[in-house]
Parts: C-alpha cells; structure tokens; sequence
C-alpha cells in the first residue's frame, strides 16, 4: 500500500473518530502515531512519541499561549469587563439599539485582551445579558448579539488561533496579530451597523436605550482605560519591535495581574485564575501534541505534496480552489471546535495554498474568518451553547434565529477580504 493511500485512509479514520465524539487531541495523536508507524516502522512511532513532547512544550513561541490565556483570566476576575459594558453603554446612550452596540463594543474590546472567543461570549453574556433583558430586548437576539461579539476574540489580535496558525505555519506572530486588526474592527463595525438596521427593521426587537449627556460619555471613557492601555502596549511594542509576541503576552499578563490585584483580587483570587489558566491552557497543548503527530504522519506520507501537484495540475483558477477550501472550512465548522479546525487541517492545506501562489498570511487571516463563522453557525455553534449553558431559560432556536442576521454580516465580510486583500495586509505594507 502506497504511503498516500496510508495518509488518506488515516484521515477518514480519524474524521470517523471525531464523529465518534472522541476527543480530538487524541483522534490526531493515535491516527498520527498508528500511520508514521504504518509509513515508516514501529519503532519510528515510539520514538516520535518520545520526542514530540518535549518538541512543543519546550518551543518558546508556544510559552505565549498560557500567558495570553492568564491574561484573559486576570481581566475576567478583575471586574474589568463589567466597567467596560457600563462605560460603551453610556457612550452609544440614546441610540435605537444602543444595549446591542455596547454588547459588540465591549466585546470586542474585551476580546483585545482575551483572545478567546469563547471567553468572551461566557464573560459579556455575564455582564451584559440581564441588562439587554431589563430593557426589553427580544431574549434570542440579545444572545445573537452577544453570540457575534464572541467571535471577534478569534480576530482581534492578540488571538489565540492566529498564534497558532503563525506557529504551525512558520510565520511572524507578530505580522498575524497586525494582519488580524483591521479585519477585526470591521467585523465589529459592520456587527454594529447590522444591529441598528435589525432594530430599526424590527423594532420589537430592542427599545430605544436611556439617553446619556455628553458629560457622562466623556466620564465613562475611564471605563476603557485599562483595555486601551494593555492592548496599545501589546500591539505597539510588537509593532515597534520592542519586544516579541511572547514577551508582549508576559508584559500584558502582568499589567492584568496588577490591575487586579489593585482592584482587590487576593491569594484565593489569583489560585483561581491560575487554575482556570492551567486548565485551559492543556486543552490547548494537548491538541498541538496531536497537531504535531498528526502532521508528521502527513509529511512522511507524502499526502500533503500529492494533493498538491495535484490541484497545480488542475485546469481551473486557484481562486476556485481557494473557495472550495473556504467552503471546506464553513462545512467542517458547523461539527468541530476552531481551534482543532485549524490544527487538523493546516498541514493538509497550507502546502496547497502556496503551491497556488496565495499569500500566507492573508489566507490565515481568511481561513480564520471562515472558521469562526462555525461559531455561530447551527448544529454545533460553540458560542451558542456556551450562552445557552449560562441562559438556559432562553430556547436554543430563539439564540440561532437572533445570530443569522450576524452570519449575513460575516459572509459579506469574507466576501470583501477575499475580494480585497489590502484589508489585511495594509498595515503590514
């Protein structure tokens, strides 16, 4: 059996796990080690499983993961995102779906700092749901709202999936984080514009909020100082060269940790943010261990190179190709987590992808696009869940019919990044 065979039928196999609800850390990690094994020999196996461990854990770039994560966690438990809600509610007060602004507003802001999309969602759900609710705002599309604002943690740098695209890619972490920005504060724009178009639409869907004097919006400009000053400080020291991304991570971890400590977080505090941090922190390890099997496994099968001389081979523009993997990316995000999305397919992808000529960081920032649309997107909508866990009494049909107006939003948006490349890479240029 030819080695390309031997690849192809590990990748169904391990589809089949996944859809067998098996972790999908493990999934890539047994396929991965069975089919190096079955490519080359037994003994190769042992001795990848030997050496991958020690081959991610010890990688620095990986060491910004945790500390990013610390730092979404640090602002979680400080009360920033609380102060954040109040203070982009009393800006947009006054405005006909001015709850809706505030909760994509906030979001994106607090995803600036996150870089988890499911953090944000569970943390503004918290803060920003009962309010939405109070003044009367239909239940299902505040979740929608606040469904969509979750998303934008995957974009906005500093962003945990682009960190490990750059990583699993070989590419600057830094040039992902300022390609992610721009494409970020226009999801935030146009999820706001779609806001006040469904509300003025609909208008049962949202009251008009309560109207705030220039006064109070200057005053509460406060609330978004220490999101402001932690992502100016991240960006621009990446930016400006100062220091790295992992450094960066360290740096923003800390100024969090103050601001925490200074706002009363205490001993019991910190071991809580430390665990949660530990603990989300091997989700994602254990799924890079898997990603680095698993992509051994496709090299020594030469599935990856096949595939693409294959598709070079092809009497159709690359274009086509590049819509058809976009689409691949939409299907297999409506049944799988982002991140594992990512891990599991990059290998695969990414050697096709330059074999056609695109620009790698541009297509890591559309490929991420498309991989958060599974986030809101029926059946499994991870963002979804996570609110319907925190609002059970809102019924699940109700929060997808709230988030269709934002999958609109967001499939315009891939259509002008795909159309408009400069989108991304301006800042880079």
């Amino acid at each position: 059996m030819s080695p390309e065979i031997i690849g192809a039928i590990g990748l169904v196999v391990m589809i089949a796990l996944v859809v067998l609800r098996v972790p999908v850390a493990l999934a890539m990690l047994g396929v991965g080690l069975v089919g190096f094994g079955a490519v080359t020999d037994p003994s190769g196996a042992l001795q990848m499983l030997k050496d991958i461990p020690i081959d991610v854990l010890a990688k620095y770039d990986f060491s910004a993961i945790p500390l990013f994560i610390l730092m979404g966690v640090f602002a979680t438990h400080s009360g920033m995102a609380g102060k954040l809600f109040d203070a982009t509610r009393t800006i947009f007060g006054g405005v006909r779906g001015s709850l809706g602004i505030a909760g994509i507003g906030s979001s994106g802001i607090f995803a600036s700092i996150s870089g988890s999309s499911l953090a944000t969602a569970s943390t503004m759900t918290k803060v920003a749901l009962p309010q939405m609710e109070k003044y009367g705002y239909q239940p299902g599309f505040a979740c929608g709202i606040l469904a969509a604002g979750g998303t934008l943690g995957i974009m906005i740098p500093p962003s945990i999936a682009l960190l490990v695209y750059a990583i699993l890619t070989q590419q600057s972490v830094g040039d992902m984080f300022i390609a992610g920005f721009l494409p970020g504060m226009l999801g935030m724009f146009m999820y706001s514009i779609t806001v006040m178009v469904m509300v003025r639409w609909k208008p049962h869907l949202a009251k008009r909020g309560e109207k705030t004097s220039w006064k109070a919006k200057l005053l509460s400009l406060t609330g978004l100082i220490p999101f402001s000053f932690i992502f100016i400080v991240i960006i621009a020291g990446i930016f400006f060269g100062i220091f790295t991304p992992t450094e960066g991570a360290a740096v923003g971890a800390f100024v969090s940790w103050a601001y925490a400590a200074f706002k009363g977080m205490r001993l019991q505090g910190l071991k809580q943010s430390l665990t949660e941090t530990l603990a989300l922190s091997a989700v994602v390890f254990f799924m890079l261990l898997g990603a680095e099997a698993l992509g051994y496994f496709i090299s020594v099968s030469q599935m990856s190179n096949t595939l693409a001389a294959w598709i070079g081979g092809l009497d159709v523009s690359p274009m086509i190709i590049l819509i058809s993997i976009l689409i691949m990316y939409f299907l297999l995000g409506l049944f799988m987590d982002a991140l594992a999305m990512l891990v599991i397919t990059i290998p695969v992808v990414y050697p096709v992808i330059l074999a056609l000529g695109f620009d790698p960081v541009w297509f890591g920032i559309v490929a991420v696009l498309t991989v958060e649309l599974g986030l809101i997107t029926p059946p499994m909508g991870m963002n979804i869940f996570v609110i319907k866990a925190m609002a059970p009494h809102i019924k699940l049909s109700e929060m997808f019919r709230g988030v269709a107006p934002f999958i609109v939003s967001d499939v315009i948006r891939l259509a002008l990044l795909v159309a408009f490349p400069a989108i991304s890479l301006a800042l880079l240029n």
